[in-house]
């Protein structure tokens, strides 16, 4: 069974469909290349799926250690390269709501690292990792 349906609406957007829930994602091409920039690029998908996986897998962590990272936020930014276009890095700076001891914050930074899309991106994709943590 297909996992979405993408559907080119012109004037460089996409729709995607999730068909197991129904959920909407709107794609722009960037200003940069063209587009509109009105909503998320395929690109600033990309590197908004890496912080999305490493938080998913670091919740089921923390839920498993009786730690809840809810209200922590990332910041994510995706730099291009040229010839060809194509993302060569990504910055994200993780800061947690919550204080944990450091045998718990090893824990939850070691489980990021071990995301499915951190292991699917090319290797030639800088990945810049920070965790910041309140004292």
């Amino acid at each position: 069974m297909a996992t979405s349906r993408v559907t080119y609406q012109g004037e460089l957007r996409t729709s995607s469909e999730h068909l197991q829930s129904g959920s909407i994602i709107i794609t722009d091409a960037p200003v940069d290349n063209q587009g509109k920039g009105a909503a998320f690029s395929p690109t600033d998908t990309v590197a908004n799926a890496l912080a999305s996986c490493m938080f998913t897998v670091m919740g089921i962590k923390a839920r498993d250690l009786g730690v809840d990272l809810a209200g922590s936020t990332a910041e994510v930014t995706k730099v291009m390269g040229t010839d060809p276009r194509r993302i060569s890095a990504i910055h994200i700076v993780f800061t947690f709501a919550i204080a944990v001891d450091d045998k718990t914050k090893t824990i939850l930074e070691r489980t990021a690292m071990t995301c499915p899309v951190h292991y699917s991106l090319h290797p030639e994709i800088t990945q810049d990792i920070v965790f910041h943590w309140p004292a």
